[in-house]
């Protein structure tokens, strides 16, 4: 069981800092409270409306922090599921009469379901040859790997659909058949659809198939990536920011195992980091897609999706990024990332 004191941030602490305690502690919600008096609470939806106010992860948290949360007096303790269900909210500090944390009222705990539901469809694009975990598809196609006892692709439907999501379509090219045929006698309470790729479009080409058949915004995910988020509050973001497309990004923080040698203009040595500490964001292959973009694909036209995504971006169009922990992403593209998911997984089971 976590201790509160866990969940405690300094409050000089930087942005990057906070989402790495994130990941740490797996909640939402960190709280500056000196001395355990609360001052502040900071959630990873304040550090994403920070992002889109164009901050960095090296900045103080205090610049995303919130400073007026709501909190309950101790003897008030009975009315923290009426608050968590009325404001929305993972957690409620209670606070002793020097405004001191007592205790933490998590929402989970009190059975109170406060993501945001939403039934878009979901396209997957699931066509691919999954070279880089060959020998395994060799035999079976990239979607129907196994991971645990289901392969990926069902995990991933299966993580849309506790959010409401009902409609799926795969787009399906290597031994389409299989999948097909596993999907058909899968037992569910979805439906999905196929649309085959006769020949290899690459990751946003084979979007052309679907014109004329999508006619809402949808996610748009490959078949490798699982994502441990609110798919709700991720469409809710997209449609409050009016973009055209909004990418999934995680936080990556990697540590160079090497001692790291930058030449000057001279050739001599400008410049040596002992294994410096790289932190980034990079694209999860999860993203909300307007279906405009659908019917603006060229026919025939094999394109990666972030190809299409810079072809909007220099045209002036609005791409938004929904930016998430390193430990809410797990990826299957290569054998190694494979297996941690597959431990992460028994973990959580």
């Amino acid at each position: 069981m976590i201790q509160v004191e866990e969940l405690y941030l300094a409050p000089d602490a930087t942005v990057l800092e906070a989402l790495r305690k994130l990941d740490q502690t797996g909640q939402r919600i960190l709280f500056i409270a000196p001395q355990g008096r609360l001052e502040a609470v900071v959630t990873d939806g304040d550090i994403r409306k920070f992002f889109l106010r164009g901050g960095t992860p090296d900045q103080p948290v205090q610049l995303a922090a919130n400073y007026h949360p709501l909190s309950l007096p101790i003897a008030e303790r009975g009315r923290a599921r009426e608050v968590l269900e009325r404001h929305c909210i993972d957690a409620l500090p209670i606070l002793d009469k020097r405004g001191v944390i007592t205790d933490i009222v998590f929402a989970r705990g009190l059975d109170v379901d406060n993501r945001k539901h939403t039934d878009i469809p979901v396209v997957m694009m699931a066509g691919g040859l999954g070279t880089r975990l060959y020998p395994y598809t060799k035999i079976l196609p990239k979607p129907l790997i196994p991971v645990g006892e289901q392969p990926i692709a069902e995990l991933i439907m299966d993580r849309f659909r506790d959010f409401g999501c009902r409609d799926f379509t795969m787009i399906v090219n290597y031994k389409r058949g299989m999948i097909k045929s596993y999907f058909s006698e899968l037992e569910k309470d979805y439906a999905i659809h196929f649309a085959d790729e006769d020949v290899f479009m690459g990751t946003g080409g084979g979007l052309c198939l679907l014109k004329d058949k999508i006619h809402t915004p949808f996610f748009f995910t490959n078949c490798d990536t699982l994502l441990d988020v609110d798919f709700g509050d991720l469409y809710e973001f997209h449609k409050n920011n009016g973009n055209l497309i909004t990418m999934v990004c995680a936080f990556k923080h990697y540590t160079v195992p090497y001692g790291v040698v930058e030449l000057g203009q001279d050739g001599n040595i400008a410049a040596m980091r002992e294994k410096p500490e790289l932190d980034f964001l990079t694209n999860t292959g999860v993203y909300v897609v307007e279906p405009r973009v659908v019917e603006e694909m060229r026919d025939g036209e094999a394109i990666g999706f972030p190809d299409v995504i810079d072809r909007y971006r220099a045209a002036g169009e609005k791409i938004g990024v929904y930016p998430i922990g390193e430990n809410s992403w797990m990826d299957m593209g290569q054998l190694e990332e494979l297996e941690k998911m597959r431990r992460k997984l028994e973990n959580q089971s």
